[in-house]
């Protein structure tokens, strides 16, 4: 790839129960274009990934969401997964982080399930966004307009609908980054 992320540093914000391809194809891609990618979690140790319904690996977490700071990091990335959305959306601190990220202007990028905590924490109000299909009403209700398209980017909030959609969320993320 010709872009260069040298010098870029991104979040990864899961619990345990994410969609492990969610994190694994963008945090590769990232990689390759030269970005350092962190995973954050609510606490120490390790997060287990899935594979649709089934546990798959354990990722070691890097930093708490709560020892943490916005300012560390160029971007934030939001893997889906039911379980994951489900638990990541109601934690305070990964509210903050993306609430402060926000307001920093970084870039924001959320695939399948990932927007709820978006929803959670008040973000998508006026927002054109896709999701996961099963999501789309969630986001409808907090205001956002709804697309069924593989990648939307709504000023510095990038979404994608599912892991097919991988290869261009990544591609619009990695050049978004590199802007």
């Amino acid at each position: 790839m010709a872009t260069s992320l040298n010098g870029k540093r991104v979040a990864f914000l899961v619990t345990d129960g994410f969609e492990q391809v969610e994190l694994t194809g963008p945090k590769q891609a990232l990689e390759q274009a030269g970005a350092q990618v962190d995973i954050l979690s609510a606490e120490t140790g390790t997060v287990k990934g899935w594979n649709h319904d089934k546990p798959a690996d354990d990722f070691k977490v890097d930093q708490t969401f709560q020892a943490a700071s916005i300012e560390q990091y160029d971007a934030v990335v939001l893997p889906g997964g039911v379980q994951n959305s489900d638990t990541i959306r109601i934690d305070q601190d990964a509210q903050h982080l993306v609430k402060t990220g926000a307001s920093a202007g970084k870039p924001i990028a959320v695939i399948c399930h990932g927007s709820w905590l978006l929803i959670s924490a008040g973000l998508v109000n006026g927002k054109t966004m896709t999701s996961y299909k099963t999501v789309k009403d969630d986001l409808v209700n907090a205001g956002a307009h709804w697309v069924d398209k593989e990648v939307v980017k709504d000023g510095n909030l990038i979404s994608s609908r599912q892991p097919d959609d991988i290869p261009a969320f990544s591609k619009e993320l990695i050049d978004t980054l590199s802007a």
